[in-house]
């Protein structure tokens, strides 16, 4: 078996005590985002996977993106994640003039 050599760990150990390596994460080619693609990158930037900036560069995200998907699982979980559940999660912007 071949291993690359990359920066960082190889597998981290989540809360729940399973374990996530590198081939947890979804491949760099990702066209097509599912909630669970978006949670595991997530997941894998909280617990030390992988580099914030180096998944926004591995998968093509903006900062701004990331940090929604970050803001929208550490609320309502990986549900809120989904596409179709945008407007269900969405908070609304109160204006306090």
């Amino acid at each position: 078996m071949f291993l690359r050599k990359v920066e960082g760990p190889n597998s981290v150990t989540l809360p729940d005590g399973s374990i996530m390596t590198r081939s947890d994460l979804p491949p760099v080619s990702t066209n097509r985002w599912v909630a669970s693609r978006k949670f595991a990158v997530v997941r894998g930037v909280l617990y030390g996977l992988i580099t914030q900036s180096d998944a926004q560069k591995a998968y093509g995200l903006s900062e701004e993106e990331f940090n929604g998907w970050v803001a929208a699982a550490a609320t309502h979980g990986e549900n809120a994640l989904k596409v179709t559940a945008l407007k269900k999660y969405r908070q609304l912007k109160v204006d306090t003039r």
